[in-house]
């Protein structure tokens, strides 16, 4: 298969699972951990889409989120496709919009295909490597934005669990950081629509200290084919692999990051 007819084959999947987001009650929730929880929806998203890919894309891995039957097949493969069934749960249980599915196909690690689709937000984001990136079918770019004083910047959620005080010191840290010279702080609570919204110029910028990667590989390839600079923490390539996430406008991303290099 092209590039192109894997792009069709994800949107098509992620638009399965859509249908069940859009449509269906959450149904039983579980605690996965402290603060954190998993919806009977997230396993039926994430079965129905697995089903959906291993019938029209049979020589592909897939890992999802979730855990289960279905949260890993790779068998090796040198192409995987990597879901969040519901990124942002917790917002989604609350009824709040900010939710989306994010579906990524990586190639040895190096995301090749993006799509984040936001059914109660009418948005779809995707990028395929070196072909741009689009909102909507729509090509879109990074902000312009270079000042951080003129900067909105998003922050991922703080830390629940096992250490989550030892972790949310640099957390606040970052906070206070970030009030104290940007326009405005920003928690989303859905890294891929953090990672989106830079691509798309609604945010200028975001800062995870965290990098899962069914919560980013998508995003990380969408906003990278937006024009955005992705980085780790210490300023290299974000990877899979990466601490960190750390994704803005190409003038403010050495700002950012020189910011973020101060709460260490």
């Amino acid at each position: 298969m092209t590039l192109d007819e894997l792009l069709t084959v994800g949107r098509a999947a992620a638009e399965e699972g859509c249908r069940l987001l859009r449509t269906a009650e959450p149904g039983k929730i579980a605690a996965k951990g402290d603060r954190d929880f998993v919806t009977d929806l997230d396993l039926r998203i994430q079965k129905k889409v697995c089903q959906f890919l291993s019938i029209r894309t049979p020589d592909v891995g897939f890992i999802g989120e979730e855990a289960g039957e279905h949260e890993k097949s790779d068998h090796g493969q040198p192409y995987r496709w990597i879901l969040d069934p519901i990124d942002g749960t917790s917002n989604f249980i609350h009824g709040i919009p900010m939710c989306a599915v994010s579906l990524a196909l990586v190639h040895k690690d190096i995301p090749v295909i993006g799509i984040i689709k936001a059914p109660f937000l009418n948005l779809e984001y995707h990028a395929s490597a070196g072909q741009g990136a689009f909102s909507n079918d729509v090509r879109i770019g990074a902000s312009r934005t270079s000042s951080l004083e003129d900067a909105i910047v998003s922050i991922g959620d703080y830390a629940v669990g096992v250490d989550a005080s030892e972790e949310n010191r640099r957390r606040f840290a970052l906070t206070t950081a970030l009030a104290e010279r940007v326009e405005r702080v920003r928690m989303i609570g859905s890294a891929a629509l953090d990672l989106a919204w830079v691509a798309d110029g609604r945010l200028d910028g975001c800062v995870m200290l965290s990098n899962k990667p069914w919560d980013t590989a998508a995003g990380v390839l969408i906003a990278r084919e937006s024009g955005a600079v992705v980085t780790d923490s210490d300023g290299s390539e974000h990877s899979l692999t990466a601490a960190h996430t750390i994704a803005a406008s190409p003038a403010i991303a050495p700002l950012l990051l020189d910011l973020v290099a101060t709460t260490r």
